[in-house]
């Protein structure tokens, strides 16, 4: 499904692992930030990195990822990713239990009807399923 710049592929929507787990690859366009910084409060998230570079953000400390990395948050954890390069970013990401899954699908069906991919239509999908912006990191 395209997301704005961001392709979201789900590999596992959690119907074949009793929801237990999600998993999706996402495809990032150079030069192109994430979801706003956010918190998960009932799932973790996993993210490994394919190809490219991801900058990952975790409260106000930010890394450089580089292919071969795997990033794991926990719920609570704020944070968001983004990719700062010229090169397309390919991130492999799990999601434990598959809850985010139909966050995307939530996404997909508001651009579908017309809407816009702005930072607070992507927080009102997230506040559906236990996710709130980490606005203590806010820029």
């Amino acid at each position: 499904m395209q997301l704005g710049p961001t392709t979201m592929r789900i590999l596992e929507d959690g119907s074949t692992t009793g929801h237990r787990l999600g998993m999706g690859e996402i495809t990032v366009a150079p030069h192109t930030d994430g979801p706003p910084q956010h918190r998960h409060g009932r799932h973790d998230e996993g993210f490994y990195v394919v190809s490219g570079t991801a900058r990952f953000t975790v409260g106000t400390t930010t890394y450089d990822a580089p292919a071969g990395t795997l990033a794991m948050i926990p719920p609570g954890a704020p944070h968001t990713f983004a990719n700062p390069t010229d090169e397309p970013l390919v991130l492999l990401n799990t999601f434990t239990p598959d809850l985010y899954v139909q966050y995307f699908r939530d996404l997909r069906e508001m651009i579908e009807r017309g809407g816009t991919l702005t930072p607070e239509a992507t927080i009102e999908a997230m506040n559906r399923y236990d996710t709130e912006p980490a606005t203590d990191y806010a820029d």
